[in-house]
């Protein structure tokens, strides 16, 4: 169980990877001769793996912009720019999933040698290709089953009343009895499974952090061969965004029979599965988190509150917090401490102010400047700092995690402890079934030390 892959084997699989290969060559792709591709001896379906010992800094492979899959390299490029304001969406892929509806059912499409390795998209199996119930009953509290819900709700919504209009105006192009939504969803997993991003020029407004969080994020693209390779924490390549090519570089040496690892960044196994449909085995992954939800702080904090006026003051004060946090807005905790430590500083010194203090930050429209030092807030909330908080903080962030780890259900970090180390009984889960202990128990060691960290 140590090498989970990315995605299960499937038959076939060689005979597509020639097919796909002798498109690179056609294409320009250009791959170092010291690594290859392979089905066998990889963590998935596909992967890289060296051949001869490679050096930090190599060039593994290079692929020409030309060779990228979106929305400007598609034969249908042309009319997806001419109605781009009829195509925006609050994702920003519909015209990148157009693109890819009309490719991936084209006989003649000049990507077929690429998205045939992904015959039909049946091997993705994210979270939200699992049954309510199935998710429901093994992902309960782990945050996946609600970021689910609002994933499949909004691809239908973006069909609906984006896609569906589209095709019906296009119809030499796109019919939808068989650009389907079901398609369309297997489509959206396909994206965020193996998609990338070129990271934003950061050039302009160099001196203006605020425009620069104005900006909306370049869309994704389709990196052929980037995509095949794996993902782990610890990676030793990387992508590189060049004007005329993009290119994969050893970031430390690769020994021979090594396989070869991008990294997707830094992401917990709940994020992994639910975009990806993997999880990495729990002591791998250096990146995990579990989230406090701002629900589990509020009832936390208002456990005490007997009348209904101490209440309606306490209820003032928490409208505050929740319009400076997100919507759905959590404390995210890793392995060594909070994450957003500047955010539960600020909940924690807000909820536990006076009617007075209140009323004075009302009246300054928040905190007067203050000379507070970020690196001491970091270590305040580090897993070293955190026995030493004021005692009323740590009771508050205690009862929180309590409540938090009550989401879970039955499911108790001890029976998942057993069932880690049963290796019997391990053989005997479905893939699912394994991938969500894995966040399970990364999620649910991370809250319990949290309890005994604030323990009074």
């Amino acid at each position: 169980m140590a090498s989970e892959a990315k995605r299960p084997k499937v038959g076939g699989g060689s005979e597509r990877l020639q097919d796909f290969l002798l498109w690179c060559d056609r294409v320009g792709l250009v791959l170092n001769n010291k690594v290859f591709v392979s089905t066998e001896g990889t963590v998935a379906d596909y992967g890289m793996l060296a051949k001869e010992n490679i050096e930090k800094g190599e060039v593994l492979f290079t692929i020409p912009r030309s060779a990228l899959l979106h929305q400007e390299t598609t034969k249908v490029s042309a009319l997806l720019s001419k109605e781009r304001l009829s195509l925006e969406s609050s994702s920003g892929w519909v015209p990148l999933l157009l693109a890819l509806l009309y490719e991936s059912t084209s006989s003649q499409s000049h990507w077929k040698p690429y998205l045939s390795l992904w015959p039909d998209f049946k091997a993705l199996d994210h979270p939200m290709f699992w049954s309510e119930e199935e998710r429901d009953r093994l992902l309960k509290g782990t945050g996946i089953p609600e970021a689910v819900a609002r994933d499949l709700s909004n691809i239908q919504a973006e069909y609906r009343d984006i896609v569906l209009p589209f095709m019906i105006r296009h119809p030499e192009l796109w019919n939808p009895s068989t650009h389907t939504l079901e398609l369309y969803t297997q489509l959206v997993a396909f994206v965020m499974a193996y998609s990338f991003q070129e990271p934003q020029d950061d050039d302009d407004d160099e001196d203006d952090e605020e425009e620069q969080e104005k900006k909306a994020p370049n869309p994704p693209m389709m990196v052929p061969m980037a995509d095949m390779l794996n993902h782990v924490s610890d990676h030793n390549a990387n992508l590189e965004f060049g004007p005329d090519s993009l290119k994969m570089v050893s970031v430390r040496d690769i020994g021979k029979g090594e396989e070869v690892f991008n990294t997707y960044g830094q992401m917990a196994n709940w994020q992994l599965l639910h975009m990806y449909g993997f999880t990495e085995p729990y002591l791998h992954n250096s990146h995990d988190t579990a989230d406090i939800p701002l629900s589990c702080l509020y009832k936390a904090a208002t456990r005490d509150i007997l009348s209904e006026s101490e209440r309606q003051l306490f209820n003032e004060r928490f409208e505050v917090l929740s319009q400076m946090m997100q919507e759905g807005g959590a404390f995210v905790f890793g392995k060594h401490g909070c994450l957003t430590e500047s955010e539960l500083h600020s909940a924690l010194k807000l909820l536990s102010m006076s009617q007075d203090e209140f009323s004075e930050f009302k009246d300054n429209e928040g905190w007067e400047e203050e000379d507070e030092d970020d690196d001491a807030i970091s270590q305040a909330f580090s897993n070293e700092g955190l026995p030493d908080l004021k005692a009323s903080w740590k009771a508050l962030i205690h009862e929180a995690v309590r409540l938090t780890l009550g989401s879970y259900g039955d499911s108790e970090l001890e029976s998942d402890r057993l069932l880690m180390e049963d290796k019997v009984a391990l053989k005997g889960l479905t893939s699912r079934q394994w991938r969500a202990l894995q966040v399970r128990f990364g999620q649910k060691r991370i809250l319990h030390k949290l309890l005994e960290l604030t323990k009074s």
